[in-house]
């Protein structure tokens, strides 16, 4: 067997049905317990994105740490992910990216009340929390934190945090606008160290700059596109649906697309794409400054429902409905197409290009910050300046591996990650739960008291 076929096939192991079920099984069972809070508290959740709320012990804003988590997550997963599940399992992989994400929802918010709630402080004073430390501190299992921790940094260097973003930025600046991937490749090896070595709150500033206005424009963009090509989205979301449970037979006898291989790749790449119950964004929100766990994970709770609900749904019916995800092109360039087909070559490549640019740009700073905290776990913050060198030599060879190396040894990391974090969630539920109903039943109280005092001075209010 050849090394890639090695890869493939121990891919095929961790994404098998084992961690399939502890993952989807994990989101049911939170999206149960909480009532699926996913629905009812996310208008909630959006307000609190842009309401100053309380304030507290924490490195940066709860915006600014949803921003961070953000950056990590709105990738190359987004725009190249989204394309090679498609590939891999057809159009109804799609359908299995909205399945996770909507049950990733309740768990990205039980992960990240737990790294608030079980946050410390290292000896530079920032703060430290994540799953690591919810594991520790929570449950008392030191051997599986510090296994998170190796698994997290092997994700910063070798799978979510380096390799993919680096070849999907150089191989996209070559395809659009013909700049060598050498070139490329020691610009952004300069840009990331010069914004990495100020730290998380550096880190911070860029991601709640970039993200937010990068990621309006990327769906303001596939919107326009979906305008001009409204009487192809029945079709396409009928195809995504119907070859989702009877692949063959929707695509036309096709073969090779199969029911597992469809939720497998939509699975994988929408972890990839989302990281609910990957481990990784309650690294981030662990910084926010908030004393209230449960409001920072309604807030982090969001960052899935933006990104795979939204921004990769925008992708793939773009991609579906224009008729490029059958074609013999990869990765970015499929994308590229079917934005060039829907707008034109050079606006809708270029606006392809200068998203994956940014996005993946910003998921490589964000991902620095989450391998930087696990290594601090296991080797203290003397460690620092050794894991920011290796990181830094990392992304500038990353540009010259081969795209099919890239996704095998991201997802085969990724899911090894999930696997002593998704067991931490199921072994501190009741926290989870407890925490949720004391937040909940404090707000009830404090409406109810509002309501009366404004009822005494003879105005009128309800709890909302």
């Amino acid at each position: 067997m050849s090394f890639n076929e090695i890869l493939a096939s121990i891919d095929s192991f961790v994404w098998g049905p084992p961690l399939l079920i502890l993952l989807g099984g994990t989101g049911i069972y939170f999206s149960f317990r909480l009532g699926f809070l996913q629905i009812w508290a996310l208008p909630r959740a959006l307000r609190y994105i842009f309401k100053k709320g309380n304030t507290g012990e924490g490195d940066v804003s709860a915006f600014a740490a949803l921003c961070t988590a953000l950056s990590a997550t709105i990738g190359t997963g987004n725009i190249v992910g989204v394309a090679t599940a498609i590939q891999a399992g057809g159009p109804g992989a799609i359908f299995w990216m909205w399945i996770v994400a909507f049950f990733g929802m309740s768990t990205k918010y039980a992960e990240c009340l737990l790294a608030v709630k079980y946050r410390t402080k290292d000896k530079n004073g920032f703060m430290s929390g994540g799953p690591m430390y919810y594991i520790e501190r929570g449950l008392g299992i030191k051997w599986l934190a510090k296994l998170f921790a190796i698994f997290g940094v092997l994700v910063a260097f070798f799978g979510i945090g380096t390799f993919p973003q680096i070849n999907a930025i150089t191989h996209a600046m070559n395809d659009t606008f013909g700049v060598s991937t050498v070139i490329t490749a020691i610009v952004m090896t300069v840009l990331v160290a010069m914004i990495i070595l100020g730290g998380v709150n550096r880190i911070a500033v860029v991601s709640s700059l970039i993200v937010p206005f990068m990621a309006l424009l990327y769906v303001g963009t596939s919107v326009v596109i979906l305008v001009l090509n409204w009487n192809l989205i029945p079709d396409a979301l009928a195809l995504i649906i119907h070859s989702a449970f009877n692949p063959e037979a929707a695509l036309g006898g096709v073969i090779g697309f199969t029911v597992l291989k469809a939720i497998q790749s939509g699975m994988a790449r929408g972890i990839f794409s989302n990281e609910s119950g990957l481990g990784s964004a309650p690294i981030a929100a662990a910084a926010a400054q908030t004393e209230e766990p449960v409001r920072q994970g309604l807030i982090s709770m969001t960052g899935t429902f933006f990104d795979t609900i939204i921004i990769c749904t925008m992708t793939g019916l773009v991609i579906v409905l224009t008729g490029v995800w059958n074609s013999n092109i990869e990765g970015a360039a499929v994308t590229n197409l079917a934005f060039a087909q829907g707008l034109g070559h050079s606006v809708g490549a270029t606006i392809v290009t200068i998203g994956l640019l940014f996005f993946a740009f910003t998921t490589i700073l964000g991902w620095c910050y989450y391998g930087e905290r696990c290594f601090v776990y296991l080797a203290g913050i003397k460690g620092i300046k050794f894991f920011r060198t290796c990181f830094i030599l990392l992304i500038a060879g990353g540009a010259f591996i081969k795209l099919e190396i890239i996704w095998s040894l991201a997802d085969i990391v990724n899911g090894l990650m999930a696997i002593p974090n998704l067991i931490a969630l199921i072994g501190l539920r009741k926290v989870i739960i407890e925490e949720t109903k004391d937040y909940f039943a404090r707000l009830r109280v404090s409406a109810k008291d509002r309501d009366e005092e404004l009822a005494e001075k003879g105005f009128s209010s309800s709890y909302n």
